[in-house]
């Protein structure tokens, strides 16, 4: 299917992700978008609080989300004529293998057969999701960052099966919409920036079982360094301007004291066994209050709001 062909657009999954996945194709007049779930949801509402932050800062007017709300429809019936004439479905269900198989298993049943079908999921193996579909040409992966409706980023991953032309019109689609697509060639566990993200984290909870450093000290030394210029110079750009002969001679003398464990962390695994698991129960890496943990991630929207509109 090509992209001028696509005007009926199937989220199935109203949660935190369906969701905000509806408000971003909602920006495009010409698509009809509508979230089906097996439980009710006021997936309106849901938007309106998730947008709540880009009014405030005048990103969003309230008229405007009202007429991209008026393309949003809600369905508990799999057998409707949403489900039918959908032209692209983006499953955005629970991380579970079964569940996710069952789902696309009962989609093909009923939708057509050159409906394009894209799973959202930000660990799981788009080959294996598929399996047992029948058209699985028509079957890619869309890692969705969240916040969803903030991050631009999607990694839209082919599977053993993808066709070049759905990973192209997925692809093109995603631009319309305003978001910034990346293709990544082969199916491997991670994708591509959930790889380099858990490389970083690996080393950052190795300092801190170590002793180098204390988890506040290493977000400190992130924030303040190369983190700051990590959103206008990536890593291939900063190794080419410093020299790949240069690169060359630190990590030949580096990368043998980096840790290179192919296990979680014994740290890790013990805070995972005490409870303590962060945000969630008050203390993780370090202790939060729950008003902390709030402005954490209300800080995180404020700065990407500011980084994303200037606001």
């Amino acid at each position: 299917m090509k992209r001028s062909e696509i005007r009926n657009i199937l989220i199935a999954g109203g949660g935190m992700m369906g969701k905000n996945i509806a408000f971003v194709f909602s920006s495009d007049p010409s698509l009809q978008i509508t979230v089906y779930d097996i439980r009710p949801a006021d997936v309106r509402a849901g938007i309106r609080e998730n947008c709540a932050q880009l009014l405030e800062k005048g990103v969003l007017e309230s008229a405007e989300l009202e007429e991209r709300l008026s393309r949003i429809d809600f369905t508990m019936d799999l057998d409707s004529d949403a489900v039918k004439s959908a032209d692209l479905v983006i499953e955005a269900v629970f991380e579970d293998m079964g569940i996710k198989r069952e789902t696309f298993a009962k989609l093909e049943e009923r939708c057509r057969p050159e409906t394009i079908f894209c799973t959202n999921t930000s660990v799981m193996s788009p080959t294996e999701i598929s399996r047992d579909l029948k058209y699985r040409e028509r079957f890619v992966g869309t890692h969705f960052w969240n916040p969803g409706h903030l991050i631009p980023l999607v990694e839209v991953v082919k599977s053993d099966a993808t066709s070049d032309e759905t990973a192209e019109t997925v692809m093109e689609i995603l631009a319309d919409v305003g978001k910034k697509p990346v293709l990544c060639k082969k199916d491997v566990p991670g994708f591509i920036a959930n790889r380099m993200q858990h490389a970083l984290w690996r080393e950052a909870i190795s300092i801190v079982e170590n002793g180098i450093a204390d988890a506040e000290t290493v977000d400190t030394a992130v924030k303040y360094s190369f983190g700051l210029r990590l959103p206008q110079l990536g890593p291939m750009e900063n190794a080419d301007m410093v020299g790949t002969d240069l690169t060359y001679n630190i990590h030949d003398y580096i990368l043998g004291a980096l840790e290179d464990s192919h296990e979680p962390s014994p740290l890790l695994a013990k805070l995972k066994e005490e409870g303590k698991l962060g945000f969630k129960t008050g203390e993780g890496f370090q202790k939060w209050t729950k008003e902390e943990a709030a402005a954490s991630a209300a800080a995180l929207n404020e700065y990407l709001i500011r980084m994303l509109y200037g606001k």
